[in-house]
C-alpha cells in the first residue's frame, strides 16, 4: 500500500507538465492546421510565364491570341451575314416563283384557245353568225387570259425572225431558205413563256437552213458595194496574158 501511494504521488506532479506540453504542442500546431492547403492566389499564370523561354514575350503571345480570336469572330459574323442574305434571297424567290406549277398548267389552256381561233377562219365566222359569236367569245377569253398573264409578269416568247437562242428556243426542224441567214427562226410552232426572268417553257420553232451565215453576209456586203462603185463592167483589162 505504501508503495502504491508513493507511485501516485510521483505521478501527480508529472500530469501538469504533460498537460502543459500537450497544450504547447497544440498551440504550436493549430496555426498550421488552420491554414488551407489551397493557395489564396492562382499561380498557374506565373508557372506558365516561368516556363517560357527568355526569347518568348508573354505580351506578344497574348496579342497573337487576341488577333486569332478577333479573326474567328469576324469570320463568324461574315458567315452569319451570308446565311441571312441567302435566306432572304431564297424567301424572295419562293414568293416570286410560287405560282410556277399553276402557271405551267395554264399554258395548255392558252394553247387550246389559240388552236380554237386558228381552226375557224374569219371568212367562216363572217358567213355564220353563230360561229362568229363563238369565235368572238374565244377571242375575249384569250385576251382576258393574256391580260392576267401580263399582270403577273408572265410573258410569251414569239421569236419569229430572230436568231435561234438555245436558252429560250427549241428547234424542231429546218427549212431550206437561202434568202435568210442560217439559224433564223422562220416558223413558231408553239409559243414559249417565262415568268419574270425564269423560263417556263421554250418556244418550239423551225429555223432556216442553207442560207448564208449572218456574219459572213454582213462582211461580204461592204466588199461588194466598194467593188461596184470603183469599177464598171468592161472597165478593167487583164494584161497579164
Amino acid at each position: 500500500m505504501m508503495a502504491q501511494d508513493k507511485e501516485q504521488k510521483q505521478a501527480k506532479p508529472e500530469s501538469p507538465e504533460a498537460a502543459n506540453g500537450d497544450a504547447q504542442e497544440t498551440a504550436a500546431q493549430s496555426p498550421e492546421d488552420q491554414v488551407s492547403e489551397e493557395p489564396l492566389v492562382d499561380l498557374s499564370g506565373l508557372d506558365a510565364a516561368a516556363a517560357l523561354s527568355p526569347d518568348e514575350d508573354p505580351v506578344a503571345l497574348l496579342e497573337g491570341e487576341v488577333a486569332s480570336l478577333k479573326d474567328q469572330l469576324l469570320r463568324a459574323m461574315a458567315e452569319t451575314e451570308n446565311i441571312r442574305r441567302r435566306t432572304q434571297r431564297e424567301r424572295e424567290d419562293t414568293l416570286k416563283y410560287a405560282a410556277v406549277p399553276v402557271v405551267r398548267d395554264l399554258l395548255g389552256v392558252a394553247d387550246n384557245l389559240q388552236r380554237a381561233l386558228e381552226s375557224v377562219s374569219e371568212e367562216l365566222a363572217a358567213e355564220n353568225e353563230a360561229v362568229g359569236n363563238l369565235r368572238l367569245g374565244v377571242q375575249m377569253t384569250q385576251k382576258e387570259l393574256m391580260s392576267v398573264f401580263e399582270r403577273h409578269q408572265i410573258r410569251p416568247i414569239t421569236p419569229l425572225g430572230e436568231k435561234l437562242d438555245p436558252h429560250f428556243h427549241e428547234a424542231m426542224f429546218e427549212i431550206e431558205d437561202p434568202e435568210k441567214p442560217a439559224g433564223t427562226v422562220v416558223q413558231v410552232i408553239q409559243a414559249g413563256y417565262r415568268l419574270h426572268d425564269r423560263l417556263l417553257r421554250p418556244a418550239r420553232v423551225g429555223i432556216s437552213k442553207g442560207g448564208p451565215k449572218k456574219a459572213a453576209a454582213e462582211e461580204a456586203a461592204p466588199a461588194e458595194d466598194s467593188g461596184s462603185e470603183d469599177a464598171s463592167p468592161g472597165s478593167t483589162v487583164d494584161t497579164s496574158a
